[in-house]
């Protein structure tokens, strides 16, 4: 992994990467730019060649061309690499699944030519067409997000595909057809002994795209009434991880960092017409469970999310579920309340308005389970036990304390119980079951990344220090990012000293604790660097 790393970083300049997502321009021996993580009207973001990284003089954003495209493309690490290994032609190893690059380009390639199959096929398909528009589904939106219908018969895209060249081992294993089961072959329908057949069939295509607009997968929708199930994803494959992939991600993440928050809709139509309508940082879970994954790769993007699902109970219980997840990875999570019986494609068609309301009326996850609890529980009792029971667990995952003091107050205000009861309940409760069922290995893992990360204060200050040091080196005296730079560092040099007391103070402290014989000479020795602490600590005030 270490010198793939290096690879990449040898084949591609930051100058280039940075570019390809806002304008820079020369100053000096380096670029500057419109920092893309704040709003501001003079540049402050600095990308230096030299040294291969970029530094903004106004939110303090730094890091490389990996760091760069994790947070424009609102990717992990491995999602970083993967992007820019292709941008610099470097082939990755695909170890846990044998699969070389060329062989993942095969799959590429296939689910292209799938989907421009797909695409003619709607375009022949009246009865397909007519219910996208009774949808109201436009003729614009149907080619950005490349809709297409999958044929009825058995074996068409498996024809069609086969005929241009492409292996059944490549369709198969791009989820494309599949091999018939021991009890299927007995089925008239499926003739041809063993012959494998189309995963989608009878079904309007949505291509599922990558952070880079790549094609990885389907997910038809049944046009007939009565075909189980209504949708249809392909199968998990090397290209599609279902706990990973958001419908639409692709086309919304600018617009997501741009308006500082997500909504998550169930399906794709829901999407589709939302984008239609103007509302475009909606991405969709593809009628999958929605996952930490999913939310992680949102918060990279913006730690705010709106969940507008279903009116309707299945999609209330969606919605709280997703929540509690959301609130445990420290996200401010809001619920969009839809009329029952609708969803997002059904206000997005008749009343774009109302759904840009509905959005701009979703409350706190914690106020809206709260609120709920309150309409449908009359009896005081039951009405204590209920808030106990699903909104307390809630609050055991905020990070903040005050927030947990807006809600404990909230909470009274609403249902009439006394605050200082429902702190000592809350003293009681415990974090919500679906977080009690972890994987150990992954907590394992991630214990393990946070060791490998550990940096004790006066290191973090000393390599700032160092950081700064550069960049005041790469930019004239006279200029704000300079004066900006030298405050800083005056302040963390300070800081630095106030550190190194603490540590001294903090090594006589361990020593006078093992009881040696020099108890009076070590007690003055700390006080008078607490003395020295309090001083230095006066200067920054």
């Amino acid at each position: 992994m270490r010198s793939t790393v290096d690879s990449i970083k040898e084949r591609l300049d930051i100058v280039e990467v940075v570019s390809s997502y806002l304008k820079l321009e020369k100053a000096g021996q380096n670029f500057k730019g419109k920092c893309p993580f704040h709003n501001e009207k003079t540049p402050s973001f600095f990308v230096s060649p030299s040294r291969q990284s970029y530094y903004c003089f106004g939110c303090g954003a730094k890091g490389d061309i990996f760091s760069i495209v994790e947070e424009m493309e609102g990717v992990d690490f491995k999602g970083a690499l993967k992007t820019l290994a292709e941008r610099a032609g470097v082939e990755l190893e695909y170890s846990n699944r044998g699969e070389s690059k060329s062989e993942k380009d095969k799959f590429y390639n296939a689910l292209e030519d799938a989907t421009i199959f797909f695409q003619s096929e709607l375009e022949k398909n009246t009865e397909a067409l007519k219910y996208l528009e009774s949808r109201g589904v436009s003729k614009d939106s149907i080619k950005l997000w490349r809709l297409g219908f999958a044929p009825s018969e058995w074996r068409s895209i498996f024809s069609h595909l086969s005929a241009v060249g492409y292996s059944k081992e490549v369709l198969l294993k791009a989820g494309l057809i599949k091999q018939p089961q021991k009890e299927e072959k007995e089925n008239p329908q499926i003739s041809g002994e063993g012959t494998p057949y189309d995963v989608f069939r009878g079904r309007i295509i949505f291509p599922i795209f990558d952070v880079n607009s790549k094609v990885i997968a389907f997910s038809g929708r049944a046009l007939e009434k009565d075909t189980e199930p209504k949708y249809l994803n392909t199968p998990e494959t090397s290209l599609f991880i279902k706990s990973e992939v958001l419908y639409g991600l692709d086309k919304a993440k600018d617009e997501i960092r741009k308006k500082n928050y997500s909504v998550l809709v169930e399906g794709q139509l829901d999407l589709v017409l939302s984008h239609q309508v103007g509302v475009k940082n909606v991405v969709a879970s593809s009628g999958t469970a929605f996952t930490q994954t999913h939310l992680e790769r949102l918060k990279r993007l913006s730690p705010r999310l709106i969940l507008a699902f279903d009116g309707d109970l299945a999609g209330e219980k969606a919605a709280e579920k997703s929540s509690i997840l959301g609130l445990s990875l420290g996200m401010e999570v809001k619920i969009a309340e839809l009329p029952e019986g609708r969803d997002p494609a059904d206000l997005s068609k008749k009343d774009p308005e109302e759904w840009k309301e509905v959005l701009r009326k979703s409350t706190h996850s914690i106020e809206f389970v709260l609120n709920k609890i309150i309409k449908n529980e009359k009896d005081d009792r039951k009405l204590g036990k209920a808030i106990n029971a699903k909104v307390l667990p809630l609050l055991t995952l905020l990070e903040s304390s005050i927030e947990r003091s807006h809600f404990v107050s909230l909470i009274s205000k609403k249902s009439g119980l006394k605050e200082e009861i429902i702190w000592d309940d809350l003293r009681k409760s415990k974090i919500p079951d679906i977080l009690q069922i972890k994987n150990v290995q992954q907590t394992e893992d991630i214990q393990e990344e946070k060791k490998d990360k550990v940096h004790t204060r006066r290191e973090q200050i000393e390599e700032r220090l160092e950081e700064i040091s550069f960049w005041k080196g790469q930019v004239d005296e006279s200029t704000k990012e300079f004066e900006i730079s030298q405050k800083e560092e005056v302040e963390l040099k300070q800081r630095l000293t106030i550190t190194i007391l603490e540590e001294e103070r903090s090594g006589l402290q361990a020593e006078l604790a093992r009881g040696p014989n020099e108890i009076e000479e070590l007690v003055q020795k700390i006080h008078a660097l607490s003395q020295k602490i309090d001083e230095e600590k006066r200067k920054i005030v």
